[in-house]
């Protein structure tokens, strides 16, 4: 059977798959949901306030609207960390689809890859660029999610420090940092003062709030407060150290940016330098660049200087990239 012929059919089946779990989405009407909370509530009822009756109160979501498709990906470590990665990336959608779509994408990638170069290796990268562009979606609604978080994190503890120190509890000054900041530190604050007063222990709803939010200076905060729950000591005043450190690290971090400007410029440049000589060449002459797509060695010699470009971007972007 031809190579075209299983990517088609694996295409299909994927296609299939993908508008099965749009359509069950879809399908999900508030009746179903109203029928589940009032069944998690009847069991929370039944059972009384064991600690782990307490879960059944709290959002769950599964990874597919279809079962059988949950069920095989709720073992699955990938499917685990991408679903994970929406929820910090507090995007749309459940794993089941982005796996089905980076699939979907990738046999498109591996067709077009085959049906232009008639390379295996060319194929085989274009699936994968093709097939992990929804993750890079994500992880790029994740950055700009998590930076916003960061920006808002300094204002936000001083704000608890003032509460604490205006004699508010610790839980007052967390659904103070609720009410009076947007997303995304309100929204995220706000659930975890929810997991308090449904039961759940500080330090594990504090743990949640960490998996949630992918941002270091945060584990400052969370550290700060257990070690302050164990051993005692003024909170409001170590609340605002972390404020001022936080603070001073977000400083840091711009002038590091700041700093490595030139060599991030450089890289865009010498990323798009080959393909400006090229449009340049072909205007001047195009007989003489265009042996690089009708001349077989040509094109062998330009499906190479591109995998070495994509090396070459992946390396600069690597060496520009300073962790604070």
């Amino acid at each position: 059977m031809p190579v075209s012929l299983l990517i088609a059919l694996g295409g299909g089946v994927i296609v299939f798959l993908l508008l099965t779990g749009v359509a069950s989405l879809t399908r999900a009407g508030q009746a179903a949901a109203r029928e589940r909370v009032q069944h998690r509530l009847r069991r929370f009822a039944l059972t009384g306030s064991e600690a782990g009756a307490i879960d059944l109160v709290l959002k769950q979501s599964a990874m597919s609207s279809m079962p059988w498709f949950n069920r095989m990906l709720s073992g699955m470590r990938l499917a685990a960390g991408l679903k994970r990665t929406i929820s910090q990336a507090n995007a749309r959608g459940t794993a089941g689809v982005y796996l089905l779509a980076c699939g979907l994408l990738g046999l498109l990638g591996a067709y077009a890859g085959l049906a232009m170069a008639d390379r295996l290796w060319v194929g085989m990268v274009l699936a994968w660029l093709l097939g992990s562009m929804p993750v890079w979606h994500l992880r790029r609604l994740k950055a700009r999610r998590m930076g916003r978080f960061q920006a808002q994190l300094p204002e936000a503890l001083d704000l608890m420090s003032r509460a604490l120190k205006a004699g508010h509890t610790f839980g007052g000054g967390m659904r103070m940092v609720a009410n009076e900041f947007a997303d995304p530190i309100g929204g995220e604050f706000g659930k975890t003062l929810d997991e308090i007063n449904y039961g759940m222990d500080v330090d594990r709803a504090l743990a949640n709030l960490q998996l949630r939010v992918d941002v270091e200076d945060l584990k400052f905060f969370v550290v700060s407060v257990n070690i302050q729950r164990e051993t005692g000591g003024n909170l409001a005043e170590i609340i605002a150290n972390i404020a001022r450190l936080v603070r001073e690290r977000f400083a840091l971090f711009g002038k590091v940016r700041v700093l490595s400007a030139e060599g991030r410029i450089s890289a865009l440049l010498l990323s798009a330098l080959p393909f400006f000589i090229a449009g340049v060449l072909y205007f001047i002459n195009p007989d003489y660049i265009s042996l690089l797509w009708t001349n077989e060695l040509g094109r062998s010699m330009a499906w190479g200087a591109v995998a070495s470009m994509i090396v070459g971007i992946v390396v600069m972007r690597r060496m520009v990239k300073i962790q604070v």
